[in-house]
């Protein structure tokens, strides 16, 4: 993904310069800073989370920052290496990276930090116990549902326990960063994170998602991400052998992921062989293509932060059909830029009625459009320092 040289948005709006990120960190003292994440972006299984680290670490380290992040090992990538100018250190498994992390940044063995950034996706890295000095927790939306979708029931049970209970307690006073005013609200509502600690810092949009002339001439529908249980691919294909009851429309499933069999299985299942492919993996220039032919994008997931996929489609002009959970709720503006749905009957009823209306389906995605030109890398890198900056200074004060 490539941020444009100019900073302005697509809308016009000022946009924070990759200098003024630079300026941001000089003034905090923030010349070297430390990312915990579970995965990497060169991960097999790399999504949404690791793709919004990966491209605020790589404008962080175009404004002069140090930025290392250190992951669990990557199929295919060495323990060690420098990627859009930052350094990516992956050692241990799916498990041993969380205490052998710990241990490295106890040990100063990635070097000297001026700020830490834990990515907390399903399994916290702990760092309120054992971590000095100013540190911010991106946290992008609870996975309560998750859980049992990849665990057995005592191990989800206790990993539900661990994320909405414990875990929570021990960060009610650290800087939490997450990307929706839904996402937040959940948090809230779920745990004992405090309200006043939660920031919410939006994913960007790149200026390659743009629209064209060239929507499909018949009915495509297009779907995004891993394939995984949380995002509901099989049950997204059901709903839609409904519709093309009614609509001879086309849908492309784009992404990899270890739930692809059972996908195949569930296509000839229902007999959609001839209408939904599973595209696999697409380069960036061949999903702009997808998203601006398609007239929807459809997500039929039960947890998201945000829904980047949402909004890339939207700024290629199309709207959005989606499940009404917390992060799409602002990813979509219901009735606005995109339609949401409470369940299956409904999400099908939305389908049809996107599909059906083309004054409508201009409308929403002439909105979408107007809505993702807010949206920016430059930004959402900037104002995610800034909480790490402020940290800074409180640590400062304290």
């Amino acid at each position: 993904m490539r941020e444009p040289s100019d900073d302005r948005s697509r809308s016009g709006r000022k946009r924070p310069s990759v200098e003024k990120i630079g300026d941001l960190a000089a003034e905090a003292g923030l010349g070297k800073v430390h990312i915990l994440a579970w995965r990497d972006a060169a991960d097999v299984e790399a999504g949404g989370s690791e793709l919004h680290a990966s491209v605020i670490c790589r404008l962080w380290a175009q404004a002069g920052i140090e930025v290392t992040m250190r992951t669990s090992y990557a199929q295919g990538s060495p323990p060690e290496s420098v990627r859009d100018g930052f350094r990516v250190i992956r050692r241990a498994g799916r498990y041993m990276v969380f205490p052998r992390a710990a241990v490295a940044e106890l040990s100063g063995r990635h070097g000297p930090r001026d700020g830490l950034v834990e990515i907390w996706n399903g399994m916290p890295f702990f760092t309120p116990v054992w971590a000095r000095g100013p540190r911010v927790t991106f946290l992008h939306h609870l996975h309560t549902e998750m859980w049992p979708l990849v665990m057995g029931p005592t191990l989800a049970r206790a990993g539900q326990i661990l994320e909405r209970d414990l875990a929570p307690w021990l960060y009610r006073r650290s800087a939490v960063v997450t990307l929706s005013e839904s996402s937040k609200a959940a948090l809230v509502a779920n745990t004992s994170l405090r309200a006043d600690r939660i920031h919410v810092v939006p994913p960007g949009v790149s200026d390659e998602f743009t629209p064209a002339d060239s929507r499909s001439a018949d009915p495509l529908l297009v779907a995004v991400g891993r394939l995984m249980p949380s995002k509901r691919f099989a049950s997204l294909i059901e709903m839609m052998a409904r519709v093309r009851s009614r609509l001879p429309v086309r849908l492309v499933i784009v992404g990899e992921g270890y739930e692809r069999d059972r996908l195949e299985r569930v296509i000839s299942r229902v007999g959609a062989d001839d209408w939904c492919e599973l595209r696999g993996f697409v380069p960036q220039a061949g999903l702009v293509d997808l998203y601006r032919s398609a007239w929807a994008v459809v997500s039929a997931s039960n947890s998201e932060g945000w829904g980047m996929t949402i909004s890339e489609a939207a700024a290629c002009g199309t709207p959005a059909v989606a499940t009404r959970i917390a992060g799409h709720a602002d990813a979509v503006d219901d009735g606005v830029t995109g339609l949401l749905a409470e369940d299956d009957d409904e999400f099908v009823d939305q389908i049809l009625t996107i599909l059906n209306d083309p004054d409508q389906r201009e409308r929403l995605g002439a909105a979408a459009r107007l809505q993702a030109s807010r949206y920016s890398w430059a930004r959402t890198a900037h104002d995610t320092l800034a909480v790490l900056a402020a940290e800074v200074a409180r640590h400062r004060r304290r």
